[in-house]
């Protein structure tokens, strides 16, 4: 199996001096699913940012499918790196959600059949073919997300970088996005605070703190360890059980 992400003695610190990542090193093979766990300011999207040279770091690597995450590299990496953000409104911004979709592709230069092949197939992905002609201020949150994951899936990326996708969803619209992630083909990483969510969709897990990768492991090892979830902020939903 190859290595679709490698991180390596990443550091990086922000204008104010705050040291986000601190010695940050993670390999992810491709085709695995990996959640990011950590309280609040433990450098969790910072690290995501790194994946697709939104932030580059003058110290440490990230390479993709083996390709240094460098200024020189960034078109083929933002090819290969599909990064969902927190915020949908962040991808929504065309009259409607097919044109939001059609966007990324059509910068790359597709047109006609080819165009309509990739719009149709992200949004037949997520559920989504009836989202088409709306637009995305009409949408609920749930129906919002899995826009936003279309506009990604559009790309035809390697990876998935998805950060926090459960935030703001109620439970339906958290049951179609998962009901979406689920059988995608794709590396995906999730940045999240949802615990369930990352039991649920990603088989391993690595919580961070203060900018290092503390615990990296099985999901539910990590999430049975009371003392490390206590120890790092983290605490699964009241009643929540799990089902070792």
């Amino acid at each position: 199996m190859s290595t679709a992400v490698t991180v390596s003695a990443l550091e990086f610190a922000y204008p104010d001096g705050r040291v986000a990542l601190n010695g940050v090193d993670l390999a992810v093979e491709a085709g695995e699913r990996v959640a990011v766990l950590g309280p609040n300011g433990a450098g969790k999207t910072t690290l995501a940012l790194h994946l697709n040279g939104i932030h580059q770091s003058a110290s440490g690597t990230v390479s993709i499918g083996g390709l240094e995450v460098v200024e020189e590299s960034l078109p083929e990496i933002r090819k290969r790196v599909g990064l969902v953000f927190q915020d949908s409104n962040d991808q929504l911004f065309m009259p409607n959600v097919g044109e939001d979709v059609a966007f990324g592709p059509a910068n790359l230069g597709l047109r006609g059949e080819e165009l309509g092949r990739r719009v149709d197939h992200a949004l037949t992905a997520v559920g989504g073919e009836k989202l088409a002609p709306r637009p995305s201020h009409h949408l609920s949150g749930g129906e919002r997300r899995r826009a936003a994951l279309a506009t990604v899936l559009a790309m035809e990326p390697e990876v998935l970088v998805f950060d926090e996708p459960s935030s703001d969803l109620d439970g339906a619209g958290r049951r179609e996005l998962v009901a979406a992630l689920s059988p995608l083909p794709l590396t995906l990483i999730v940045i999240t605070h949802d615990l369930p969510l990352a039991l649920e969709l990603c088989p391993r897990s690595v919580i961070m703190r203060d900018g290092r990768i503390v615990a990296d492991g099985p999901t539910g090892d990590l999430l049975g360890n009371a003392g490390l979830l206590a120890e790092n902020r983290l605490e699964l939903p009241f009643g929540f059980t799990l089902d070792r």
